[in-house]
C-alpha cells in the first residue's frame, strides 16, 4: 500500500492512498466526531511493520481547514511549542550571558593575576637591588676592618719598636 503525505497548516501528515484529495473532503464534511488526523496516523505508522514510501502531495491552504476541536488542539499544540521554544530560547540567553559573566570574571583574575606578576616582579627587583646594595657595602666593611686591623697591628709594632726603656729603680740610687 502505498501512502501520501498531506500538509495541514504547515504541518506534514502521512495518510494511506485511498485517503487522497476527493476522499478527505468527504471525511471533513460527514457527521463523523473530529479527530486527530496526526496522532491516528502517527500511531498507525508506528505499529506498522514496514515503512511507507513518502509522496508528498501538496494542498493549498485554505482547502485544509480542520473542523474547531482539531484546530483547537492543533493550536493547545502549537502554543505549548511555542511555550516550549521560548523557555529553551531565553534559557539559552540566560546561558549565554551567564558564560559572559562568568568570562568576564576569569578575564578580570587573570587581569589581576598579570598585574601581582607585575607588582611582584618589580618588587623581587627592587630587593635584588637592595641586597646587592648591601651585599657591596659588607664587602666594603670587610675590607675596611681588615685594612684597620693591618694598620692596628702596625702601629703597635711601632709602637714595640719605639718604646724606651723605662728607668729602672737600680739605676736612681
Amino acid at each position: 500500500m502505498l501512502s501520501e503525505e498531506f500538509e495541514f497548516s504547515g504541518v506534514h501528515y502521512l495518510a494511506p492512498e485511498n485517503l487522497g484529495a476527493s476522499n478527505f473532503g468527504l471525511m471533513q464534511e460527514s457527521s463523523m466526531p473530529a479527530f486527530n488526523l496526526n496522532r491516528l496516523l502517527n500511531n498507525f505508522y508506528d505499529n506498522s511493520p514496514h515503512p511507507f514510501p513518502q509522496a508528498v502531495q501538496e494542498f493549498p491552504q485554505q482547502s485544509t481547514s480542520l473542523s474547531n476541536n482539531s484546530s483547537t488542539s492543533d493550536e493547545a499544540e502549537e502554543n505549548q511549542l511555542r511555550i516550549i521554544d521560548e523557555r529553551k530560547q531565553r534559557r539559552m540567553i540566560s546561558n549565554r550571558e551567564s558564560a559572559r559573566r562568568s568570562r568576564m570574571r576569569k578575564q578580570k583574575h587573570l587581569d589581576e593575576l598579570w598585574s601581582q606578576v607585575v607588582r611582584l616582579r618589580n618588587e623581587n627587583h627592587s630587593l635584588i637591588d637592595k641586597l646587592n646594595h648591601v651585599s657591596q657595602c659588607h664587602d666594603n666593611v670587610l675590607q675596611e676592618n681588615a685594612r684597620l686591623k693591618e694598620e692596628a697591628s702596625d702601629l703597635r709594632q711601632m709602637l714595640t719598636d719605639l718604646q724606651i726603656p723605662t728607668p729602672s729603680v737600680d739605676l736612681l740610687h
